[in-house]
Parts: structure tokens; C-alpha cells; sequence
């Protein structure tokens, strides 16, 4: 998938010196997406290892609830990096540097500038970054719920450390976020941006994997 991704930039044929290869959005979004689920699935190998998920003596039924919550906020983190990559192939980036309005505007005039209105979210550099910021502040809001959540939750003792890991961290990416944007997305600080993506994968990886064992116990009939 790497080389596909790479050979997409390729393709096009060069005119002149100063051309820029440009890799496709699609391919590039995949290509992120294995990567991520690979690292998933080792860090999670890795966690069961090294640092093994604590049982709990007594499960309550709210302890199910969080940890379906959790997953969705796992769920969330790779949606967003995910989108993320779409704003990276397309420099979507920088088409609006203001926060949280673009332009003056919450919603761009052209938003749902291509036809049919579903290449607009792929396609479109306007309506992927719109999406990016809202996938942003929604998966933070999400996991700002979570961390209050948990205060009020029993949990396993390392789960508490791992929900303030996330909601510090979450709080931080979206921070740089809004820092790439609002300074025109320089390289140095878009790194950051996207490494905190995986810091906060993996933040999110622990957490569920310290909640493995909060089930209710199966009835016997």
C-alpha cells in the first residue's frame, strides 16, 4: 500500500522543474489506516504482555457502559486521524486559516461547491477541513465526557490514569490543531499535530485495554 501510494504521485507527468508530485488522497488515507490498525494490534499484543489488564472483583453495570463509551472514543480518534490524512493530501489546510470561523462564516459558501455533493467530502479541500474541525472538537467533547464519566465510575485502578492520559492529551491535539491552522501549517508544527494523532491512538488503546475485563458475568440458565 505504500508504494501504491507513493506511485499515485508519480503518475502525472512533470512539465516543468518546479512541479510538485502530489500523492493521492485516497491512497494516502488507506495507507494510514493499515498502518494504524497494525500498530493497534501490536500495542495491544504488547499491552497484554507487558502490562496485563487488572480484574475486578464486582463489575457494575454503569463499568459496561463506560467501556462501550471508550470504544467509541477510540472509534473517534481514528475516524479523525483518518480525516485528517484527506486534509493532508489535499492542503486543505490551507484554504481557511481562521478558528473557530472560516472566513467569517461557520459554514463556506463553498462547501458543497462539486457535483455530485458526495465528492465534496473527499474532494473538496473546503468541506474536508470543515469535516476535520468538526470530527475535532466532537471527538474532544466526547472524551472531555468520558473523563467526567469517570470520576463517578468504578473502574480498574489503571483505567483512572488512563482516562486523565487521554483527556490531557486530547485537549492537546486539538491545541495543536488549531495552532497548524492558525499559523498556515508549518512543518514543524504539523508533525506535531500529526504525531499527537497516534500519541492519542494509543492513549486510547490503553484505555480500552484496561477495561478488557469489565463485563458482566454471563448468566447461567
Amino acid at each position: 500500500m505504500g508504494w501504491y501510494m507513493v506511485k499515485s504521485g508519480l503518475e502525472n507527468n512533470f512539465e516543468d522543474p518546479n512541479d510538485i508530485p502530489r500523492v493521492s488522497q485516497y491512497r494516502l488515507a488507506s495507507h494510514l489506516s493499515l498502518a494504524f490498525v497494525l500498530y493497534t494490534l501490536f500495542l495491544w499484543s504488547a499491552l497484554d504482555h507487558l502490562i496485563p489488564a487488572q480484574a475486578m472483583d464486582t463489575v457494575q453495570k454503569s463499568a459496561t457502559r463506560f467501556r462501550a463509551l471508550a470504544h467509541g472514543c477510540k472509534g473517534m480518534v481514528f475516524l479523525t486521524a483518518i480525516s485528517g490524512a484527506f486534509v493532508a493530501g489535499l492542503d486543505a489546510g490551507l484554504v481557511y486559516n481562521t478558528f473557530p470561523k472560516m472566513a467569517d462564516r461557520w459554514m463556506p459558501d463553498d462547501i458543497l461547491a462539486l457535483s455530485p455533493m458526495l465528492k465534496n467530502f473527499t474532494e473538496n479541500p473546503t468541506t474536508v477541513q470543515f469535516d476535520h474541525r468538526i470530527l475535532g472538537i466532537s471527538t474532544l467533547s466526547l472524551i472531555s465526557g468520558m473523563w467526567l464519566l469517570s470520576k463517578r465510575r468504578k473502574l480498574p485502578p489503571r483505567a483512572y490514569a488512563a482516562a486523565n492520559a487521554i483527556a490531557a492529551m486530547a485537549w492537546m491535539q486539538v491545541g495543536l490543531g488549531i495552532t497548524t491552522l492558525l499559523t498556515y501549517v508549518p512543518v514543524s508544527v504539523a508533525a506535531l499535530h500529526q504525531s499527537g494523532s497516534l500519541v492519542l491512538l494509543s492513549l486510547a488503546v490503553w484505555l480500552t485495554h484496561e477495561l478488557k475485563h469489565v463485563k458482566l458475568p454471563k448468566k447461567i440458565v
